[in-house]
């Protein structure tokens, strides 16, 4: 590897690990703001969208550029191709984070709810999917990558039970339908974010194995 294209990785890489963070970050004051009726933390989160959209476009020109200047090849082409799709789905949550921020605000606005079911476990291990699809780029870890794609659908089970109790609920008691509502669409966000994570982890099992996991049965 050429001197100039090494030190176009290493920036690459701080670039990609620094916009992860803030994903995940934007994504913990989210739900912190939803747990802790808090409209304000919500807002901030909402501001600073437009931070990680400037990020997103760019990772994806310093990866155009280093591949038309250096022609990458072997891992250091799969890591910028898998840079160019996880940067996608980085975007992606960061905007899911603003959907739950908003729900947010509206949520602190509405008469006290108890959540009753499992958001807040839920919201565990979304986060435990999304920091360890992190962790694996960051060591390039298989291992934590395949665990991350495993546990996608222990968060689908929690939306579908959040999804009945919901339902159960806003039966018993229709005057607290809206705010059921809004618990019921920040799950949705959740799962999704879940998806995203799990996207990263299987970039980055093409990053080091260079085999394509999308779509196959995970054993």
């Amino acid at each position: 590897m050429s001197l100039h294209l090494q030190r176009a990785m290493d920036q690459l890489r701080k670039e990609v690990l620094s916009l992860c963070a803030l994903v995940e970050e934007q994504v913990e004051g989210a739900v912190r703001a939803l747990m802790e009726r808090d409209a304000q933390l919500a807002g901030a989160i909402e501001a600073r969208d437009s931070e990680i959209d400037h990020r997103e476009v760019d990772i994806e020109e310093e990866c155009l550029k280093i591949l038309a200047l250096y022609q990458p090849v072997a891992i250091d082409l799969r890591f910028v191709v898998s840079v160019l799709k996880m940067n996608n789905d980085l975007e992606r949550i960061g905007d899911l984070a603003v959907n739950i921020a908003h729900k947010a605000a509206t949520f602190a606005n509405q008469p006290p709810l108890q959540i009753a079911f499992d958001l807040p476990d839920m919201w565990v291990r979304t986060r435990s999917m999304l920091r360890d699809s992190i962790e694996a780029l960051v060591n390039r870890d298989a291992e934590l990558a395949h665990s991350v794609c495993i546990r996608d659908d222990e968060v689908d089970q929690f939306k579908h039970h959040i999804r009945r109790r919901a339902e159960e609920m806003m039966i018993a008691e229709p005057t607290r339908m809206p705010a059921l509502l809004t618990l019921l669409a920040v799950s949705r966000n959740l799962e999704r974010i879940a998806d995203h994570a799990t996207n990263v982890a299987e970039d980055v099992l093409y990053m080091v194995r260079g085999r394509i996991v999308r779509h196959s049965p995970v054993d």
